[in-house]
């Protein structure tokens, strides 16, 4: 009887252990919505600041969140911390599954921006200005996309730029340009931002448009300053040409010194997607 007992006692530990190291350490228990608590809030040390909290869900080429009471006590806990820290800001980074690559939505080029800039419009209502959060996308490597949404904290931009992804300060990638070309193929979410753009500027004659043209790390700063400096003039041919805009228009190239991305991997392999981010054209109203 003794040693039942025992044994008895040893399976109700075992079963203990094993849901404290998955759900609480690991936390990867779901909740009644079939989330994950794995949603963090880290800094720049990846370190944890907020943890524990339910993941946010996007339904197939959606690009609103179905949010629980767990998201938005999420939400509401970011907002209180950037609120007592005015020194950091946040980048959000939204992801898009692998049939969703190619979507568009707005004047957005991806569902992954497109989606941090929904959540950003949230903590936007909780008091937090638009220029302290950037955002940032990523292509996820499943469908079933448990974790859509990344939120880490930064003082300063670092090693790359920061992406605003707003009205007065919006960038788009080569995609709408042909690979190493300066030749312009706006796609549709250009072609929407820039008629935004030009009535915009149509009513506000005092204000000012600038054009920055970058690249990836491959080639020289002789071959990649100029490409910059094309695709940028090209840009603006497209906002004086096609659009009729008077106000005045600079173009700039940073070529590859401004990276948004890494470029290789830490073990030096090349890196695709972060070459891409990094073939962009950024348009600044001022």
């Amino acid at each position: 009887m003794r040693v039942l007992l025992i044994f008895l006692l040893f399976v109700l530990y075992a079963v203990f252990a094993r849901w404290y190291f998955v759900c609480e350490v690991k936390g990867l228990c779901k909740n009644e919505q079939g989330r994950p608590t794995t949603l963090k809030l880290l800094d720049e040390e990846d370190r944890i600041i907020l943890q524990g909290y339910e993941e946010f869900f996007f339904e197939p080429s959606k690009i609103t969140p179905e949010l629980t009471n767990d998201n938005n006590a999420f939400l509401q806990a970011v907002a209180e911390y950037l609120k007592n820290t005015p020194e950091q800001n946040l980048t959000i980074t939204g992801a898009y599954r692998p049939s969703e690559q190619g979507i568009a939505s707005g004047r957005f080029e991806n569902l992954g921006v497109a989606r941090a800039d929904q959540v950003r419009s949230l903590l936007m209502r909780n008091g937090i200005e638009e220029k302290r959060i950037t955002l940032d996308y990523a292509a996820a490597n499943e469908e079933n996309l448990t974790a859509p949404l990344q939120f880490r904290l930064f003082v300063t931009p670092g090693a790359y730029d920061k992406l605003a992804f707003t009205f007065t300060n919006m960038t788009y990638s080569d995609a709408n340009f042909e690979y190493k070309s300066a030749d312009f193929r706006p796609g549709a979410e250009f072609i929407a931002y820039a008629d935004s753009v030009a009535t915009y500027l149509s009513l506000n004659p005092e204000k000012r448009l600038t054009i920055i043209g970058h690249t990836d790390s491959i080639g020289s700063d002789a071959y990649n300053d100029p490409l910059g400096l094309e695709r940028a003039e090209n840009a603006r041919k497209y906002f004086l040409e096609k659009l009729g805009v008077k106000n005045s228009i600079t173009i700039k190239t940073e070529g590859k010194r401004r990276p948004v991305a890494p470029n290789s991997t830490r073990n030096g392999k090349d890196n695709p997607e972060g070459r891409q981010k990094n073939r962009r054209v950024n348009f600044i109203i001022e």
